[in-house]
């Protein structure tokens, strides 16, 4: 090794031994639970300092907690004197300190801040102030009106000191994480017992078209439980209210249903509108087959041989015609684009006939016949126009090849002609 390298890797190794020196010194003056930044905003909150000295922190308390970042420390809930470093005077009543609320008390006692919009305003000013209330219409919030205290309260989903926001990945209530949270309660079948509620929901939707966008995909805006129940009003949804709660997302499906007769029907017939062909928590991906009158028909579970069936099996056989078209016109296109010759116009025209195809699809809602067949019939136009640009293609190509191969045999045959005739020339 010559001077030069030796002295580089010298500072190189000088630079890393002061980095790890640093590190190690910052990781032993580091505090064990509330950041150096946090104390120096809480110089006179003695209730955190002798909790913390006493190594009796609450259990799940995080030092980043929404309430600690904003200064509402331990007295901001439990009353008290956080000036004071006599544990008598600081929680004594004269003090204010309430110690921990009872379940029954839980609601009433977050709510005297997140109730009142003038204080909150001083905080979050976007935050609504109707938790308590939309608590108090829940499922939750009527159980525990009646005395029971097993059910869920404000710091069963949000915890009590480790409460993070909604968009931090780590916080219970944040969309990849709020399944797992309904989960701990209603995935439990002993403690659900007496409840006569199924304690497979989150299994089912883990499989669900839904489930796998959220965990799989981690997809946050596809539906949990909250976007289908609510949140702190949270309530099985009601017959005439689940095509709403699922035309929130699928608003051209509610729309198209709202106004078809089966809407009218499923409503007289006490119905759950979409969640008769879809289920609920476990919801599949959609595939034509789920329409007509086959095996996989959701069809024939109420229509057998009525004017309904055969609906059902017209409006398959439309799409049935669509996608094979499609395909067939698909296939040609990908060995047009294979042989290097042109295929833009046909991509165009196979895109134009595939949004008629998803079109067709969601027709499906108005159970119409003719309206599903009027769009198929422009996508199956379109699709066929494509098939023929792209025969015209490949026959082109071949007419090229056959054109360059006689092209050759003819050229090589001149040479061959030329150099005899030279040889011959040559020989005189």
């Amino acid at each position: 090794m010559g001077f030069y390298e030796a002295e580089k890797t010298h500072r190189v190794l000088s630079i890393v031994t002061a980095i790890a020196i640093l590190v190690v010194f910052q990781l032993l003056m580091w505090p064990s639970s509330v950041s150096a930044e946090q104390e120096a905003e809480l110089p006179d909150d003695q209730c955190v300092r002798c909790h913390q000295e006493m190594e009796i922190l609450p259990e799940g308390f995080v030092p980043h907690d929404v309430h600690l970042q904003d200064g509402l420390s331990c007295a901001g809930c439990h009353g008290g004197d956080p000036t004071s470093d006599d544990e008598d005077a600081a929680m004594s009543p004269e003090a204010g300190f309430v110690g921990v609320p009872s379940k029954s008390e839980t609601s009433a006692f977050c709510g005297k801040c997140h109730s009142d919009i003038e204080f909150m305003r001083g905080y979050l000013p976007r935050i609504p102030t109707d938790q308590i209330a939309q608590y108090a219409t829940s499922g939750h919030g009527k159980g525990l009106a009646a005395g029971d205290v097993k059910v869920a309260g404000c710091v069963d989903c949000h915890t009590s000191h480790g409460i993070l926001p909604a968009s931090d990945s780590r916080s219970s209530v944040h969309a990849l994480n709020v399944p797992h949270t309904c989960k701990r309660c209603h995935s439990d079948a002993e403690y659900m017992s007496g409840y006569g509620i199924r304690t497979d929901q989150f299994e089912k939707f883990a499989e669900s078209v839904h489930g796998v966008a959220l965990f799989e995909n981690q997809d946050t805006g596809s539906p949990a439980c909250n976007d289908c129940h609510g949140n702190h009003g949270a309530s099985p949804p009601q017959v005439e209210s689940i095509r709403q709660v699922c035309g929130h997302c699928h608003v051209n499906n509610m729309l198209y249903f709202n106004a078809s007769t089966m809407a009218v029907a499923f409503k007289a017939n006490g119905f759950h509108a979409c969640e008769e062909c879809h289920g609920n928590h476990g919801v599949k991906k959609t595939t034509d087959d789920m329409v007509g009158v086959g095996e996989e028909s959701t069809c024939v579970g109420c229509h057998d041989g009525d004017a309904g069936y055969r609906a059902a099996e017209v409006i398959r056989e439309h799409l049935r015609e669509l996608v094979s078209a499609y395909e067939e016109a698909e296939v040609w296109r990908t060995e047009v684009h294979r042989k290097g010759m042109d295929d833009v116009e046909i991509g165009f025209l196979l895109q134009e006939s595939h949004q008629n195809l998803i079109k067709a699809r969601t027709l499906v809602h108005t159970f119409d016949p003719e309206k599903v067949g009027e769009m198929t019939t422009g996508g199956v136009a379109k699709a066929r126009t494509a098939l023929e640009l792209a025969v015209e293609q490949v026959e082109e190509y071949d007419f090229r090849r056959r054109g360059f191969g006689l092209a050759t045999i003819f050229i090589t045959i001149l040479i061959v002609a030329l150099f005899l005739r030279i040889r011959q020339m040559e020989a005189k």
